[in-house]
């Protein structure tokens, strides 16, 4: 199928095409790149135009490129701009601008990536699909998404992120979604943005790139409830709140052998569905989910149903049975919510002896200690028997817990690693949490490790 050919990329490019060429596909990565892909040449970590000469040789159609790059013929399949990632924005709007299917977009501090792939697994069976790839949620991730989007796509979901203020709005208006959901707003990337209050304004934001009369997906009950709720009615939507309670109201979640048994109301209908966690967050945003697909014109008795094959992602939750414990594996990230959330799904896991080992919470700014300190008085925490922790900032935690549940403390998550054969017993229930870059998904690997040499 082609996706692009040299004149249509030209044309939403503004570039130069050499060559009748054309691409089935789109990638900034040789590593993964496929027969016929238009490899991208972008400058980020490393400058894409070095590695030109290898994508043609693994059979990429042509390459984007702002120059010849060394080695590579005048002739060559082509598309020569004057900036890449310009290019990639305009290969992106062009895509966009071509598809007449819905657009639903996603946001949040926590839950982004989970709730896009939940998204995708609920639609199963409505048509044809386009969801953004692992966590393309920045200012590539957003256009390159769109770039390799099908012009026959009927639904898109594309996950918006931001690090910094003044990300979100331009990336919603790349990506023109008919429905807009904010997952929640928590203390995340604190050190831009000054305070919580700041953070919902910037999620808020994604509502200035809906469509008219779009519909905005709010969470309910947050302090910053109202600050959405005033960015989605400054953008004209249709808003929706979500939550315990809301026109899209969880009303029940009960564990049940490893799974949530949820029911909710959406708009006046009741539906019941299974998700394969035991994390009440899930069901939360399981409720965003359903709530905006309704928007976009699914049929959502059929998405609540086939929300029971979602499974959580690597590193986001998943539960996972390793020889003599069960793993909850959630060490991709972490802030005071998601942490919580974290607490709350091993206190409701059953079975033995439940252990945390905790890695530093990063990007919180000046409230940094504190914050990992009164994670000590988190409810959860008083059904939780042990926890370990790695980082300076855990130390604090590590500090203000009763002497009987503190475990090992280490500098480094790979101190911790080290000795993961002894941080847990036989029959113990899991949980590993922290910011990436902590990198306590090392005690993840080790652990598993142990668990193939049977350590335990």
């Amino acid at each position: 199928m082609t996706l692009w050919t040299a004149e249509e990329a030209a044309a939403a490019t503004g570039g130069r095409a050499q060559g009748d060429w054309a691409a089935s596909g789109v990638s900034i990565d040789t590593r993964t790149i496929q027969p016929g892909d238009l490899f991208v040449a972008l400058t980020d970590a490393r400058n894409g135009h070095d590695f030109v000469v290898q994508a043609l040789d693994k059979g990429a159609s042509a390459a984007l490129v702002s120059r010849i790059p060394d080695g590579v013929a005048s002739n060559a399949p082509l598309l020569i701009v004057p900036d890449v990632l310009a290019a990639l924005e305009g290969l992106g709007r062009a895509g966009r601008k071509r598809m007449t299917g819905k657009v639903v977009a996603i946001t949040g501090s926590v839950g982004k990536t989970s709730t896009k792939d939940m998204a995708r697994v609920a639609l199963t069976g409505q048509g044809r699909i386009h969801a953004a790839e692992a966590s393309y949620n920045n200012h590539w991730g957003v256009p390159l998404t769109l770039a390799r989007m099908p012009r026959h796509t009927d639904f898109a979901i594309i996950e918006i992120g931001m690090n910094h203020p003044g990300e979100i709005a331009p990336l919603s208006r790349l990506a023109r979604p008919h429905v807009a959901m904010i997952t929640t707003v928590a203390a995340a990337h604190l050190e831009a943005f000054g305070a919580i209050e700041g953070i919902a304004r910037e999620k808020g934001a994604i509502f200035e790139g809906l469509e008219p009369i779009g519909h905005a997906i709010i969470p309910e009950d947050l302090p910053v409830t109202q600050i959405l709720r005033d960015c989605a009615d400054a953008a004209g939507a249709l808003v929706m709140g979500f939550g315990r309670d809301g026109q899209a109201k969880l009303m029940q979640a009960k564990t049940d052998d490893g799974t949530l048994k949820c029911r909710a109301r959406i708009s006046g209908e009741t539906l019941d569905f299974t998700l394969q966690t035991t994390g009440s967050h899930f069901a939360l945003n399981a409720v965003g989910v359903l709530a905006a697909l309704a928007a976009a014109g699914a049929d959502v008795k059929e998405a609540a149903m086939r929300l029971g094959d979602w499974l959580p992602p690597k590193g986001r939750g998943a539960v996972e049975d390793l020889a003599g414990l069960r793993l909850i594996d959630d060490a991709y990230n972490a802030n005071p919510t998601s942490l919580s959330a974290g607490l709350a799904t091993l206190a409701a896991l059953g079975g033995g002896r439940r252990v945390a080992i905790l890695g530093d919470m990063l990007e919180l700014g000046a409230d940094e200690i504190p914050m990992h300190r009164d994670m000590a008085h988190d409810p959860s925490m008083a059904q939780v028997d042990l926890v370990h922790s790695a980082g300076p900032r855990m130390r604090h935690l590590h500090d203000a817990l009763p002497p009987a549940k503190r475990g090992v403390w280490a500098e480094t998550a790979e101190e911790l690693a080290a000795r993961a054969g002894d941080l847990v017993a036989p029959g113990d229930v899991v949980l590993v949490k922290g910011s990436k870059s902590s990198k306590i998904s090392t005690v993840v690997d080790a652990l598993r490790r142990a668990a193939q040499d049977s350590m335990f």
